[in-house]
């Protein structure tokens, strides 16, 4: 269970009305995250999702309206756990290429479980506008927050001068199709050679 889900549970009001609902709740988004492992987006349906669940498929749309939905709730646990790692380097003082680092090394150990999920949405986007949809404002929300941490180490004299933006969207984007080649699917590289790679390019690129 992730941690953005047990939070959700913890702090609900009346935990013990919600303790069977939530729990087939979550057994939806983990068949989901399971069935994604060996089956592209297009291939999943509501019927094989449920049958991994044991429950019956109008069960489903009790908790979900279409499978766009759980995979988008996927992506945004995914998306907050990401940027609780990458706090370091983000919102701490001191010398930014340790703290750059820490936050580059949660990353990769994120993606490296969480991977699947990330090709499954994005392998999808070619061809579902919904998808698409999902994929961009995932991406996008890392490309805001990376573009006004580099232009506060500009003002701040660590990095040289230049835009922002497009080195942010350049940057994460680089992420996001080497994590998806590495872990998207079995057999996944070992996560230290990607930590090596995408930091190097970083602290070169920024530092």
């Amino acid at each position: 269970m992730s941690k953005s889900r047990e939070i959700r549970i913890t702090n609900h009001p009346d935990r013990q009305a919600l303790r069977k609902s939530e729990r087939t709740r979550l057994a939806i988004l983990e068949a989901v995250e399971q069935l994604v492992w060996n089956h592209a987006f297009r291939d999943l349906d509501v019927a094989r999702v449920m049958e991994v669940v044991g429950a019956s498929r109008p069960t489903f749309y009790s908790y979900f309206a279409d499978l766009h939905a759980p995979m988008e709730e996927l992506l945004r646990e995914i998306q907050e756990e990401i940027m609780e790692g990458a706090r370091p380097w983000f919102e701490d003082a001191g010398d930014p290429i340790p703290l750059l680092e820490v936050s580059l090394r949660n990353l990769v150990e994120i993606c490296y479980r969480k991977g699947p999920i990330l090709r499954a949405v994005f392998e999808a986007t070619a061809t579902d506008a919904e998808l698409e949809r999902i994929w961009n404002g995932f991406i996008a929300g890392f490309d805001q927050v990376v573009s006004q941490r580099i232009e506060q180490h500009q003002a701040q004299g660590l990095i040289k001068d230049f835009p922002a933006a497009p080195v942010a969207f350049a940057l994460n984007r680089m992420d996001a199709a080497v994590l998806i080649a590495a872990f998207g699917r079995e057999p996944r590289a070992k996560p230290d050679s990607i930590y090596e790679s995408i930091s190097r390019i970083w602290i070169s690129t920024l530092y």
